[in-house]
């Protein structure tokens, strides 16, 4: 079994959830690592979500992805080092 077939499994995993953008549709693992506070304030959360970089590695800053039915904007695109694995940092909007 190839490492893009165990990324697939990873991400269809009882943790994956459906993500949509530009058309495309497929499982992802959406993480909430980061919240920036404030006194009693939030000041923002960063989500990070990792999917496959073939299906979502080049959605654009600013657009917007579909995470388990809830809308997100696209901060920020990296793909892992094999470059099999994106993770895009998000923003609800």
């Amino acid at each position: 079994m190839s490492f893009a077939d165990d990324l697939t499994t990873m991400l269809d995993s009882p943790f994956g959830v459906t993500i949509s953008a530009g058309g495309v549709s497929a499982k992802g693992i959406l993480n909430q690592p980061t919240s920036l506070a404030v006194g009693d304030s939030i000041i923002y959360t960063d989500y990070v979500l990792h999917c496959e970089a073939s299906k979502f590695g080049s959605v654009a800053t600013g657009s917007t992805m579909t995470v388990d039915g809830t809308a997100y904007e696209v901060r920020e695109v990296q793909k892992t080092d094999d470059g099999l694995e994106a993770q895009i940092s998000l923003s609800k909007t």
